[in-house]
């Protein structure tokens, strides 16, 4: 059981420092940061806009909460709602860049 636990937290930390990556990395090439707003003009803009937004969902999440709560001053519950959300998000996305580092160091 509590190895069961320890590796949904590694999952989930390794989804959200993926997260925080692909977000920084988004922000360093468009010099805006990461948003669920989707305005694009091509086909390859939105497979890509699309793919940022799964896998930088939890960074996304957790920055506009932290935003909300520090300068709109929303509530307390809003924050903890929004860091379970980012926490179930990054889980998700955790296994998958897992099953992808797994896939690819067994191609290698």
């Amino acid at each position: 059981m509590l190895f069961d636990l320890f590796v949904a937290f590694y999952i989930g930390s390794a989804g959200f420092v993926s997260a925080g990556l692909i977000g920084s990395f988004y922000q360093l090439l468009t010099d805006q940061p990461p948003r669920f707003n989707i305005a694009v003009e091509s086909l390859f803009g939105a497979i890509a806009v699309v793919t940022v937004c799964l896998l930088a969902g939890p960074f996304i999440i957790m920055r506009n909460a932290i935003r909300g709560r520090r300068i709109e001053g929303r509530p307390l519950g809003w924050l903890v709602a929004s860091s379970t959300i980012a926490g179930m998000w990054s889980l998700c996305s955790g296994m998958f860049v897992t099953h992808f580092a797994l896939g690819l160091t067994g191609f290698i």
